[in-house]
């Protein structure tokens, strides 16, 4: 088992940055490809980006291309997202996911954190 805590949404203005964290914990999580996910009030999940255990593979949704930056720290079992020049559509519950096999820009991940709320004001 691979349990994921987010931590650091808030509330932040348009063109702003933020930087949220999902700590990893359980079973050899440095191992894990790990992704994010977000979803806004009425709208599926959908994915933000991802990248593999080692950091070699990364994988972003063109919305987020060039203002995102996924990274990971095995020492500390911990995965980041720095987000630049946000926008109001950005507005939405950002989940973390982990998975022992590849990372993936689908929601087919085993394991999930319970979400961080990020809100971008116009």
């Amino acid at each position: 088992q691979v349990q994921l805590v987010e931590s650091g949404g808030g509330l932040v203005q348009a063109g702003g940055s933020l930087r949220v964290s999902c700590a990893a914990s359980g079973r050899t999580s440095s191992n894990y490809a790990m992704g994010w996910f977000r979803q806004a009030p009425g709208k599926e999940r959908e994915f933000v980006a991802a990248i593999g255990w080692s950091g070699a593979i990364i994988y972003y949704a063109d919305s987020v291309k060039g203002r995102f930056t996924i990274s990971r720290d095995n020492a500390k079992n911990t995965l980041y997202l720095q987000m630049n020049s946000l926008k109001p559509e950005d507005t939405a519950v950002y989940y973390c996911a982990a998975d022992p096999r590849r990372a993936m820009t689908g929601p087919w991940y085993n394991y999930w954190g319970q979400g961080t709320q990020v809100t971008v004001s116009s």
